[in-house]
């Protein structure tokens, strides 16, 4: 396989310099022809040969902007790439194709695929890159930017199949797509260089810029969500709860306030798991005394 080749070019600026002195050495000559007829087939000759020279050496005029690279080819020969900035000049019959160095981006459009736990979700990602390798770029496949698209879709897809979209359902998932954090992106990141390196592209950057679930499922997926919170937070209300009752029994028992029997060490832990546990506060019942 072929790679890129940097070439350097002859300063365009000498090249006007000299076109301009072949155009006035023309212009001479011409003058000439009028001025002595006996030898103006000539002169004429030798005029329009420095005009025709100029106007062939202006053809060969190519201006290179910053980050940009000139793809040079010769009767369908690639040549080299040109990337010195400024005008510079080439061969005439060379053909020229502008390709642009600079880094940029693309956002996959949403795709909706199944993680690898089979549920259906929506994900995107944002690529930032750039050209690296002029010749694979533009001889190794046939249209690089739809080349590029069309591969980081297939990237973003199969990274969305390869993880579970969290670890509700499989608790032993060490990476999932929501939390993988930096993990996911350099798999991503790998998984497009690997794709895009014979089109000479270099991935500067990869995030995924939209992760959700399908919205058929996204209000199940929801309840479901909220559910294991809600119960994440009885259990540890609860344990924090039973410490509770448990430290209040130990110090009465401790300072000798009260002597409370079985009996009443379960009606004062009922109340006060009622107390602790309950998701309203309670409305306590004071008892200020009895007829005996």
């Amino acid at each position: 396989m072929s790679t890129e080749k940097t070439m350097t070019a002859f300063s365009g600026f000498k090249a006007v310099a000299i076109s301009f002195a072949l155009v006035v050495i023309g212009i001479i000559s011409m003058v000439h022809a009028q001025e002595n007829p006996s030898e103006a087939a000539r002169w004429i000759i030798i005029g329009m040969l420095c005009i025709g020279s100029a106007i062939f050496m202006i053809k060969g005029l190519v201006v290179v902007e910053p980050n940009y690279g000139i793809v040079l080819t010769f009767f369908g020969e690639y040549v080299g790439t040109l990337k010195v900035n400024g005008l510079q000049f080439v061969n005439p019959l060379y053909s020229k194709l502008k390709i642009s160095l600079r880094s940029q981006s693309i956002e996959s459009t949403r795709l909706k695929v199944n993680d690898k736990l089979g549920n259906p979700i929506e994900i995107a990602a944002v690529i930032v890159w750039q050209v690296k390798d002029t010749y694979k770029a533009v001889f190794e496949v046939t249209n690089f930017n739809e080349y590029i698209k069309n591969q980081s879709e297939a990237a973003v897809r199969h990274l969305a199949t390869s993880y579970p979209y969290d670890n509700i359902e499989d608790e032993t998932a060490h990476i999932t797509l929501r939390d993988g954090g930096q993990a996911v992106i350099e798999m991503l990141e790998a998984e497009l260089s690997d794709r895009l390196s014979n089109a000479g592209v270099l991935i500067i950057e990869a995030r995924i810029s939209h992760l959700a679930y399908a919205a058929e499922i996204a209000g199940a997926m929801l309840q479901r969500q909220q559910a294991t919170a809600i119960v994440a937070a009885r259990t540890k209300i609860v344990e924090g709860a039973v410490g509770m009752v448990e430290m209040a029994l130990s110090m009465l028992s401790e300072k000798e306030i009260v002597a409370l029997d079985d009996e009443k060490k379960a009606a004062m832990v009922s109340n006060l798991m009622v107390v602790l546990c309950g998701e309203k506060a309670a409305s306590p019942v004071l008892n200020t005394g009895t007829l005996y």
